[in-house]
């Protein structure tokens, strides 16, 4: 089940992530507390807006997606590090009630618990700024103690250290665990990483960062052209987040579009997240990628109709009616 490439080491193939029946997933990363103000519109720089609602609300790119892979019946732990504060109980109280095995999620002493701060704009565009804490503390000998046996799925973005989310994949490569990495905060990428890569997850801007061009947008034209590209870095199989147009894969054997669900938007913070953790739990139950795809584009356009990232994601019964409803 495991491809093995002479240049990059073991990796797992999208053809092959099928055999992963019920396959736990593993997801390695941060946690935050977001504190969410919404605006009738973002602020320009120097600028000050007056906000409306205010919120405080679980969060981080790594729970998020736990949490969502939870609340769609995924077998999932998280692996991360929070502060020995009343966030960061929080944090790991919000993703057991998702169920959620939060026994490798490490508490730091004398180190706050990462908070985002995020503005939600009418329509649903936000910005976002993150303070680390306790995520730039999770340690490559932390993910060696903690990643968990072979198989499965393992699950990384960009939240925290570099070296931190490589000796991950290393681990998973050598385990003959399936890697899908969701490369936000946008940042370029060493090849060893990308290499090791199962599933590569992008949004627009994600996507041209990491294949340095300019710009913050992908046209659904273009998409094609940027998923090749982005395959020849080294994952094997891309998954390329258009918005509301939904999602473009490749794996080197023919691309396809996959449309998105038009829902009226209300906070796009979590969406990608979302995408990612029914990503995981479809893939774990051994559907195609022509299944998983349209499941996780259904998720994540639910989480952007109700305010803020957790708090947003939706349950089983409500993405399956979503998807039954398109097919009559």
């Amino acid at each position: 089940m495991v491809a093995n490439d002479m240049r990059t080491g073991a990796r797992v193939a999208i053809r092959d992530i099928h055999a992963f029946v019920s396959a736990p997933i593993t997801v390695a990363g941060s946690l935050n507390m977001d504190f969410v103000v919404q605006v009738q519109r973002l602020p320009q720089p120097g600028e000050t807006v007056l906000g409306g609602g205010f919120v405080t609300i679980p969060g981080g790119k790594g729970a998020n997606q736990a949490c969502a892979a939870g609340r769609l019946g995924g077998r999932v732990r998280m692996l991360g590090r929070v502060g020995d504060d009343v966030f960061g109980r929080e944090l790991v109280e919000s993703l057991a009630s998702a169920g959620v095995d939060t026994k490798a999620v490490r508490v730091s002493a004398r180190t706050p618990s990462g908070v985002a701060l995020i503005f939600v704009e009418a329509g649903g565009q936000n910005q976002i700024v993150v303070a680390s804490g306790a995520n730039g503390l999770l340690s490559p000998e932390d993910v060696a103690q903690d990643l968990g046996p072979a198989g499965g799925f393992l699950l990384l973005q960009l939240e925290t250290p570099l070296e931190t989310i490589e000796r991950a994949a290393a681990l998973a490569g050598e385990r003959g665990t399936a890697v899908i990495l969701d490369p936000a905060p946008a940042r370029p990428l060493p090849a060893t990483l990308l290499a090791r890569v199962s599933v590569l997850t992008p949004n627009e801007s994600e996507a041209l960062v990491l294949l340095e061009r300019r710009g913050t947008s992908v046209s659904l034209a273009d998409a094609p052209e940027v998923a090749r590209a982005l395959l020849k870095r080294g994952p094997r199989a891309v998954i390329l987040k258009l918005g509301e147009q939904g999602a473009y894969f490749e794996d080197g054997s023919g691309g396809r579009h996959f449309p998105g669900f038009q829902v009226s938007a209300v906070d796009a913070t979590a969406a990608g997240d979302t995408f990612g953790g029914a990503l995981g739990v479809a893939l774990a139950e051994g559907r195609s990628i022509d299944d998983a795809i349209p499941f996780a584009n259904a998720a994540a356009a639910l989480s952007v109709t109700r305010l803020g990232a957790q708090a947003s994601m939706p349950e089983r019964r409500d993405v399956e009616a979503l998807l039954a409803g398109r097919s009559r």
